[in-house]
């Protein structure tokens, strides 16, 4: 049912292909993904590219079985939280869309693999995004990213990232250096104040640092603020005795400290410790590293050491 001009899908398409393993639909003039949709319990492969998609149903959660998705190159500005329901994914294309983020449950997809978001209007990744345990591709080119989660590239599993032309993003995470990246077409000259996130300087370089990050340590502050150090204590409290923090009710802590527990802003660079509120980061310039002649001048960006303490800031060199 490809290039047929199609603008919907019949209501009683289960019912007359209750064993449909493969659907393609690319290219036609579809906007809508219908409720019926998740009634196809068999679908392992759903191809709705180069359609005029705004609307995809939360039903879609339903396709227990759905392997690969496509939906790249419609008029999405949002997916629907149920994507998380998809547990047996593997690739998702989402590029071409004018999507400004990702949604959170996306971590919950155990067994995603590909996933492409070219092309878009993302300004952040969702953290949790780094816990995908079967992620080994990700794409994110062509669109308005400024900072990456601090863990990105942590997984041993996550080996090509492809951020090419986010004009104004000039760190990478240092867990991406020996990995297959591409990062042409950023790190552009920007003012500082026309960004409202903290920055970090070391000589002529800046980087932005992501939102959730309260403060940025250098090595003069010898002592860790009193929340951080509560919050660690609690980290590894909770992980010594209980192997989950559902324990933890909405009532003893904040639920913005809850959710903090559950996925810490990152973790050292060096010695794994998990990081709450504050970082001591480490700038090294990808012209000065051996994977300069990879880029040839056509990037501007830098390695970042997010460090847990003074200590590890200074013990930390990404080249040794």
């Amino acid at each position: 049912m490809k290039r047929n001009s199609l603008t919907t899908l019949p209501e009683n398409l289960a019912q007359k292909l209750p064993n449909l393993v493969e659907l393609y639909l690319h290219s036609n003039n579809i906007v809508v993904v219908p409720e019926a949709i998740g009634s196809l319990v068999k679908l392992q492969c759903l191809d709705l590219s180069d359609n005029a998609l705004e609307i995809v149903c939360p039903e879609i959660g339903r396709l227990r079985a759905l392997r690969h998705l496509r939906l790249a190159n419609n008029q999405l500005q949002f997916l629907p939280a149920e994507v998380g329901d998809l547990k047996e994914l593997q690739t998702l294309d989402i590029s071409a869309n004018r999507l400004p983020t990702l949604p959170e449950r996306l971590h919950l997809c155990l067994s995603l693999q590909h996933l492409t978001v070219d092309r878009n209007r993302l300004w952040c990744v969702p953290r949790r995004l780094c816990q995908l345990p079967s992620l080994s591709e990700l794409s994110m080119a062509g669109n308005r990213l400024a900072f990456l989660p601090l863990d990105l590239g942590r997984s041993r599993e996550l080996q090509y990232v492809y951020v090419d032309n986010n004009i104004h993003l000039k760190g990478l995470p240092s867990y991406l250096y020996n990995k297959v990246i591409g990062c042409s077409g950023c790190g552009a000259p920007i003012q500082v104040s026309e960004m409202k996130l903290l920055s970090f300087s070391s000589g002529q370089l800046t980087v932005f640092l992501p939102a959730e990050v309260k403060a940025i340590g250098t090595e003069r502050d010898h002592v860790l603020p009193l929340q951080e150090l509560a919050m660690r204590s609690l980290y590894h409290a909770c992980h010594r005795f209980l192997k989950d923090l559902n324990f933890l009710s909405p009532i003893s802590l904040p639920r913005s400290l809850l959710e903090l527990l559950h996925c810490p802003l990152g973790h050292c660079h060096r010695c794994s410790e998990p990081m709450f509120t504050i970082v001591y980061p480490k700038l090294f310039p990808l012209r000065e590293t051996p994977m300069a002649g990879l880029h040839q001048g056509t990037t501007a960006v830098s390695f970042v050491a997010y460090c847990c303490s003074t200590q590890c800031l200074q013990m930390f060199d990404l080249l040794s």
